[in-house]
C-alpha cells in the first residue's frame, strides 16, 4: 500500500509539471531478457496530428498494433518514431547473411566499378547495410518477452514526456516574456497617441490649404471631417482587444490542460490582425516602429507555439 502511494505521488507531481509540454523529445530504455538486451527508444517530432511509425523486428510485427496503441494513449501530438533493438548477450543475434543475395550484389557492383574504373573500396559494408541481405530469423513473439518490451516502453515513455516536459518548462518562460514585451510596447504607444492626432490633423490642413485658400475654408466643417476622418483612424479598440488577446494567451499557456498548442496558435492569428490594424491605422512613424517591434516578437511566439503539443 505504501508503495501504491509512493508510486501515485511521482506520477501526480510529473502530472503538476507537465502543463506544457514540447513535441519534439527523446525518451529511452533497456532491460534483460535471457540472453538478450532491449532497447527502446522514442524520437518526437512536431506534427499537425500525432503519427507513429515504427522500426521494430520483423518477428514483431505482428505486435505493431499494440505497440502503437500504447504509444497513442500517452502522447499527445507530434511525429513518433519508435525504434526497438536486441542484441544477444552471448554474441549470436539471430541474425542470417543471405550469401546467394550477398554475391550478386558483390559481382554487379565489382562488375561495375571495373567499367568504370573505380576501386572497391569497402564495399563489404556498403552490401551489408542493403535490406534483405542480412535478416533477423523469424519466429512468433515470447509473451513474457513481450510483456517486458511493453515494460520497458511505458518507461521510455516517461523519460520522453519529461524531456518534452522540461523543454516545455523553457519554452513556457519565454513565451511568457515575449507576451510582457508586446504589453509593454502597447503601453508604450499610449503616450504617443496625442502627438499622433495632432500630427495628422496638421498634415490634413496643410495639404487642404495647398489646394484651397485658407479664406475659403469653413472652419467648422473643417472640424467636422477632420473629426470624422480621426475616428476612421482611431485604434483604441484594437488596442484593447490585442490587449485581452495577451491576457488569454497568458490564461491559456498557464492552465492544467496538456494540449494547448492549436488555441494559442489561434490566439497568435488574433493577435497579428490587430497589430497589423494598428499599423495600417497608425500613420505615424513611431507607433509604427512600435508595431514593428511587436510583430518581431509575435512571430518569435508562432515559431514557439508550433512546436507546443
Amino acid at each position: 500500500m505504501a508503495l501504491y502511494n509512493k508510486t501515485f505521488l511521482i506520477f501526480t507531481l510529473i502530472k503538476i509539471r507537465r502543463m506544457i509540454l514540447s513535441m519534439t523529445g527523446f525518451g529511452s530504455s533497456s532491460c534483460n531478457f535471457n540472453d538478450k538486451t532491449i532497447t527502446v527508444s522514442l524520437k518526437s517530432l512536431n506534427g499537425k496530428i500525432t503519427d507513429v511509425r515504427c522500426k521494430i523486428p520483423n518477428n514483431y510485427r505482428e505486435k505493431e498494433l499494440y505497440l502503437r496503441q500504447a504509444i497513442l494513449d500517452k502522447a499527445k501530438r507530434g511525429k513518433i518514431e519508435l525504434s526497438i533493438a536486441m542484441e544477444s548477450l552471448s554474441g549470436d543475434d539471430e541474425h542470417s547473411l543471405n550469401k546467394n543475395l550477398y554475391r550478386k550484389y558483390h559481382g554487379d557492383i565489382s562488375e561495375i566499378n571495373k567499367e568504370l574504373g573505380i576501386e572497391n573500396g569497402d564495399i563489404v559494408n556498403a552490401i551489408l547495410r542493403i535490406p534483405n541481405v542480412v535478416s533477423i530469423s523469424e519466429g512468433s513473439v515470447d509473451e513474457a518477452e513481450f510483456n517486458m518490451v511493453m515494460g520497458t516502453l511505458n518507461k521510455a515513455s516517461a523519460n520522453l514526456e519529461e524531456f518534452r516536459s522540461t523543454e516545455g518548462e523553457a519554452m513556457a518562460k519565454d513565451l511568457e516574456l515575449r507576451i510582457q514585451n508586446i504589453s509593454k510596447s502597447l503601453e508604450a504607444i499610449i503616450p504617443l497617441e496625442d502627438t499622433r492626432m495632432l500630427k495628422i490633423k496638421e498634415r490634413i490642413n496643410g495639404n487642404l490649404k495647398e489646394l484651397i485658400s485658407p479664406d475659403a475654408i469653413d472652419q467648422n466643417r473643417f472640424e467636422q471631417e477632420v473629426l470624422y476622418y480621426l475616428e476612421k483612424l482611431d485604434i483604441t479598440e484594437e488596442k484593447v482587444r490585442l490587449k485581452q488577446h495577451c491576457k488569454y494567451f497568458l490564461e491559456e499557456l498557464r492552465n492544467a490542460k496538456v494540449e494547448k498548442g492549436r488555441k494559442l496558435g489561434f490566439i497568435t492569428q488574433e493577435m497579428g490582425r490587430e497589430m497589423n490594424t494598428i499599423g495600417s491605422k497608425a500613420q505615424f512613424s513611431e507607433i509604427q516602429h512600435i508595431v514593428v517591434q511587436m510583430k518581431d516578437d509575435l512571430e518569435k511566439i508562432k515559431e514557439q507555439v508550433a512546436n507546443l503539443v
